[in-house]
């Protein structure tokens, strides 16, 4: 027998190989991510101006730039033990069908209720938001994803849960804000009449199908007006990146238990939560000089940030009234299209990634919607999970990579994220099988009204 048939089709790790800690890459990052800046003072955030709207320990996390691996909570390590580790599989029937040389393997993300990775971010968040004795908290959703996942947290915790949806998922996943419900939540459609900030935004653009930053707007609003309330947000911020990094360092531990070495590492990129956390661990061994790798962020033509996107500092929100991030951004006053990947319609990157991709450690490619999803159901005949939107992203470039294998006869090692199932997602699906499914790639002129909002901060 190889050595290569001992390789099981699913990794598991044992429960004393779990990682106890998460990862902070920008420990190891020698050229830090600017800082986050009032928009006022247009000073670095102090924990003071933060404290208002985050729960203090979230912005300890935040602010940290220097403390590499933070302990996971017992609590939280617990709870991770439901649907952690998450499998990492290898994609033998993709290969097949594909006829490819490659060596294809996706981390699996979406064998929890949530059906993504939110959940490892949710739970530490609400956890924090739990042990500081307040009340409830607050957020805004894309796809739905990260609203399932801090509804459920919530619910197993006892807080109160206030989601702020995007619009045109809202409506176009029902049954998705239903599992919020279920758990507990109250689900509004953003931009709505519930807030000042909304009501300026429905002024301003009427009829709009709204954005991740119409609604982190609202939610933050909603936050401040309300007593033992606080804000939570499922991507783009430092805080997330550090939780979500537990799915980069158990695809490590995976791989160095069967003497694995990756070539290339693909994730689908929105506000960065899945992309940073799958990467952290290797970026890590970048920047300390002891491996190389191939990194790939994969976005949609239809919100490009990173591939067509400008470095500057911007507002984090459309309603411009979170702080200022020094990240790739197509200007909070971008609303992109509404594409059926709901959960990567986010304006900017996070300021992390955007550093480690200005640094040229990862790179960037955008794609169509609908190859993504031709790429998503040749997925689905062979491997037998109907993936996201979202995580179909990666799998497009995955699958386009194999293919330059196959042309050159190298044999290289693949990982790319699977971060999410798409049951809920039938009626875009349904499109797509009916052939009505549409590519919308912004033109130069519409870019130019979003950076039309950039402030112009030049520091």
């Amino acid at each position: 027998m190889t050595e290569e048939k001992k390789i099981p089709y699913k990794i598991y790790l044992e429960e004393s190989e779990m990682p106890r800690q998460w990862y902070n890459v920008r420990a190891d990052m020698k050229d830090k991510p600017a800082p986050l800046l009032n928009p006022k003072t247009l000073q670095p955030m102090t924990f003071e101006e933060l404290q208002p709207v985050f729960c203090d320990e979230l912005v300890r996390q935040e602010l940290d730039d220097t403390t590499a691996y933070f302990d996971i909570p017992q609590e939280i390590l617990d709870f991770y033990k439901m649907y952690r580790p998450s499998p990492l599989v290898r994609a033998y029937c993709l290969e097949k069908e594909l006829d490819t040389p490659a060596k294809i393997y996706y981390k699996f993300e979406g064998n929890n209720t949530s059906g993504s990775h939110k959940l490892n971010s949710a739970i530490a968040q609400a956890y924090y938001a739990k042990q500081q004795g307040l009340k409830g908290v607050t957020t805004e959703t894309g796809a739905g994803q990260w609203g399932t996942a801090l509804s459920m947290a919530c619910a197993y915790l006892g807080l109160d849960c206030e989601v702020y949806m995007v619009k045109c998922s809202y409506e176009q996943k029902p049954f998705r804000r239903e599992v919020m419900r279920t758990y507990g939540a109250n689900v509004t459609p953003s931009p709505s009449e519930k807030t000042q900030v909304g009501r300026d935004i429905l002024a301003k653009y009427p009829g709009t199908s709204g954005s991740l930053g119409c609604a982190i707007s609202e939610a933050v609003e909603a936050a401040s007006v309300k007593e033992g309330y606080r804000y939570v947000l499922g991507s783009v911020l430092n805080q997330v990146m550090l939780h979500q990094s537990i799915i980069g360092l158990e695809t490590k531990a995976a791989l160095d238990k069967y003497d694995i070495k990756p070539d290339i590492i693909i994730g689908c990129a929105g506000g960065g939560s899945n992309l940073g956390g799958l990467i952290s661990p290797f970026v890590g061994e970048m920047l300390r000089g002891e491996a190389d790798y191939q990194l790939i962020a994969v976005e949609p033509k239809s919100c490009p940030s990173l591939t067509r996107g400008k470095f500057a500092y911007d507002y984090c929100d459309t309603g411009m009234v979170c702080p200022l991030a020094k990240m790739y951004t197509l200007g909070s006053g971008f609303i992109p299209s509404s594409s059926h990947a709901g959960g990567l319609r986010y304006h900017g990157m996070s300021p992390t990634l955007s550093k480690l991709f200005d640094d040229k450690y990862m790179e960037a490619r955008s794609v169509e919607q609908t190859s993504v999803f031709a790429a998503a159901q040749q997925f689905a005949k062979v491997e037998g999970i109907l993936p996201a939107p979202e995580s179909s992203h990666a799998i497009r470039v995955a699958i386009d990579e194999a293919m330059k294998c196959k042309e050159t006869g190298e044999e290289k090692t693949i990982v790319f994220g699977l971060t999410g199932t798409g049951y809920f997602d039938m009626m875009s699906y349904a499109k797509f099988n009916d052939g009505i499914m549409s590519d919308y790639i912004p033109s130069d002129e519409d870019l130019a009204k979003g950076f039309a909002s950039l402030p112009g901060i030049d520091l």
